[in-house]
């Protein structure tokens, strides 16, 4: 048995010996394949790393590693024509807080803001009103909400005490979140005691809208001009942000400066406004308000403008009533803003240089000569001014004058005869096919107000602006569609609400109802003797009636208001805006040196603004001007006058409206009186 063999304590095999060989060799192979192979593909994919995507991954890794921070530009100025600056910049306190820390809160941060503006003793409503952010739920009216991004600290209050908002981060356990700041903000200067807010206009800050769609222009610590040349040039005013690229470290902190680009300053507006005629056009527009309270009259609006005939120039403007524009310097609170848009308190913020109309009344006149003149009319012809005339089946009256008898159409004019006008302008509508006449009839008295500008904007560079109405046939038709039907509920239903107060006017209302529901469409003879003496439905704009005394006065012209006269940059250059003419009026050269002439008797004795002028230096500077008192179905008569000078050499048309202030005579023509004593006394 165990011949050849070995005993079973003896050596294996040697067959067994091979084969367990074996196996140990190719382990230790196939662990060194492996780990070539591994270190192959590791630095294959270093190769790729480095020479495919190695741009790609150092663009990432700096993105990482970097913030950008803006550096906003400082906003440029806002001059008068001589360098006072209305607008200039300063900066200002600013109270934040971390949106996050109001959202964790379990009253949503109510505790906190309350005793925030205890420490900076505003009122809470304030500070809780910039909380929310315009357009949401429950928030307040712009720009009373905080309209910025949501993914900065809100601005709680601007312009605060410094002293108080340091003490507020220097307890930051009772003050989680909250964090002081400077901001720069507008300062209103207030050359010679001008405010002139409705042509500046105000800022705000950017809110989320206009931040996504500035393309990075504008971020949500940016002011943006809201209203007035403030918005009109804010592209100009605002300037460029600069941008401070920094590299920062895993804890946040900068290492070095990566890139600079410096902002660029907004450019300065410089305006034609010159601020000493402007501050005492301000003020003699407040004393023909309160000499019109004196004589019992609401006067709850009004407005004045000095314009250049030469040019379009506005050298002055003022609104009533008006506001000071600093009040949005430190963030207007709710009531604040609610007391600038009260209709009860006359709506301040509300201009009435542009946003307002009113019937022009007698002021229209001139606009009327030419135009009877073109209908047939004969200019030396003789009229009868008689104290009524019916047309229509209706009794129209004088308004401003008695009866004259025959008088030629200079008298009627320096006396203001309505009457005259209303013959003229039946005599026109006549010939035209009075009610059977077509929409599209050539209407002289309608062509003459559109030549003039009326019912169109001037184009005047301040925001805002309303076009001013001509009823013309087509509008008369476009209206009665559009009122048709409430007008028809009107004629069956009454007006109820209004009888319980005045019989009389309710019952007129509704028969007035009842003939325009069926016959509304129809341009009657009422209207057109209206429109000659601009009522009715006539509407314009202070700015409008100016244009059309300073074509007068220049001879036919129509130019574009314009307020800024020419950007500055920082080195002082300048970039001059240039003069912008709209049209020239078709005028007989007769028609107009006649108009002239009568208007320039209006301010003398006799004339129906001669008391307001007595005593003016007529040799030296003699004026022309027309009186012009409104009236306004439920409201109280609007207070005119429009004129220009000098009538030898004119430079300035001057324009002044008070709404529901009565007679233009005795309210508007003393305060344009005033302005032109100071263009006198200033040198202008």
């Amino acid at each position: 048995m165990r011949r050849g063999g070995r005993s079973p304590r003896g050596r294996w095999p040697r067959r067994w010996t091979r084969r367990r060989a074996r196996p140990r060799v190719g382990v230790a192979g196939v662990v060194l394949v492996l780990l070539v192979t591994l270190f192959g593909l590791l630095l294959g994919r270093l190769g790729q790393l480095q020479l495919v995507q190695g741009p790609e991954l150092a663009r990432a890794a700096t993105t990482v590693n970097t913030r950008e921070v803006t550096d906003h530009a400082l906003r440029g100025r806002i001059l008068d024509r001589r360098g006072a600056p209305f607008v200039a910049n300063s900066y200002e306190t600013v109270v934040t807080v971390q949106r996050s820390v109001l959202v964790d809160a379990k009253d949503g941060g109510r505790d906190l803001v309350t005793r925030v503006a205890a420490v900076l003793d505003l009122p809470f409503d304030r500070l809780w009103g910039k909380t929310m952010l315009c357009g949401t739920a429950g928030a307040p009216a712009a720009p009373a909400c905080f309209n910025g991004s949501p993914y900065v600290p809100i601005p709680l209050a601007s312009g605060v005490d410094a002293r108080r908002a340091l003490t507020l981060v220097e307890q930051p356990e009772k003050f989680p979140g909250v964090g002081v700041a400077t901001s720069p903000a507008r300062d209103y200067a207030r050359p010679a005691g001008a405010l002139a807010p409705h042509l500046l206009g105000w800022v705000a800050r950017a809110d989320a809208e206009e931040v996504s769609g500035s393309g990075g222009r504008v971020d949500a610590d940016d002011l943006v001009g809201r209203s007035g040349l403030e918005a009109q040039y804010d592209s100009v005013l605002r300037g460029t942000n600069g941008r401070t690229v920094v590299a920062i470290d895993p804890r946040g902190i900068v290492t070095d400066t990566v890139s600079v680009t410096p902002p660029v300053a907004g450019r300065d507006v410089v305006t034609h406004l010159d601020a000493r005629l402007q501050a005492r056009t301000e003020v003699a527009l407040a004393r023909a308000v309160t000499h019109a309270h004196s004589l019992k009259f609401r006067a709850d609006t009004g407005a004045a403008v000095v314009l250049d005939v030469t040019s379009g120039a506005v050298v002055a403007a003022a609104s009533y009533p008006s506001y000071d524009p600093s009040v949005f310097a430190g963030g207007i609170s709710s009531a604040e803003l609610a007391r600038l848009t009260s209709p009860a308190l006359g709506s301040p913020l509300t201009s009435r240089l542009t946003a307002e109309t009113f019937p022009p009344a007698s002021t229209f006149k001139v606009i009327s000569v030419p135009a009877a003149v073109n209908a047939g009319a004969q200019l030396t012809g003789r009229y009868d001014c008689s104290p009524n005339v019916s047309v229509g089946g209706r009794l129209f009256n004088n308004f401003e004058s008695r009866g004259y008898g025959l008088i030629d159409l200079h008298r009627a004019l320096v006396v203001s005869c309505d009457t005259v006008f209303y013959r003229l302008a039946y005599a026109a509508w006549l010939a035209q096919g009075g009610l059977a006449a077509p929409t599209g009839a050539a209407d002289p008295f309608v062509a003459m107000a559109k030549a003039f500008g009326l019912g169109r904007r001037t184009g005047v560079d301040v925001p805002g602006e309303a076009a001013g109405r001509v009823p013309d046939r087509a509008w008369k038709e476009e209206y009665w569609l559009a009122t048709k039907d409430a007008t028809c509920r009107r004629a069956a239903t009454g007006y109820p609400e209004v009888a319980r107060t005045d019989r009389q006017r309710a019952d007129y209302l509704g028969r007035l109802a009842t003939e325009n529901c069926t016959a509304g469409y129809q341009y009657r003879a009422g209207d057109a003797v209206n429109f000659s003496i601009g009522q009715g439905d006539t509407a314009v704009t202070i700015l409008q009636m100016a244009g059309v005394y300073a074509a007068i006065a220049n001879g036919g012209t129509l130019w574009q208001p314009q307020v800024a006269a020419a950007y500055r940059s920082g080195d002082g250059s300048t970039t001059a805006i240039a003069p912008k003419r709209v049209a020239t009026v078709p005028l007989r050269r007769d028609v107009l040196a006649y108009v002239r002439a009568a208007l320039g008797e209006v301010t003398r004795p006799g004339g129906s603004a001669g008391t307001a002028f007595a005593g003016f230096p007529q040799a030296r500077y003699p004026v022309a001007g027309k009186t012009g008192t409104g009236e306004v179905f439920g409201k109280q008569a609007t207070a005119w006058f429009a004129g220009y000078g000098p009538t030898t050499k004119p430079r300035y048309a001057v324009v002044v409206v008070v709404g529901q202030g009565g007679s233009g005579s005795k309210v508007a023509a003393p305060a344009v009186r005033q302005i032109f004593d100071a263009i006198l006394a200033l040198g202008l």
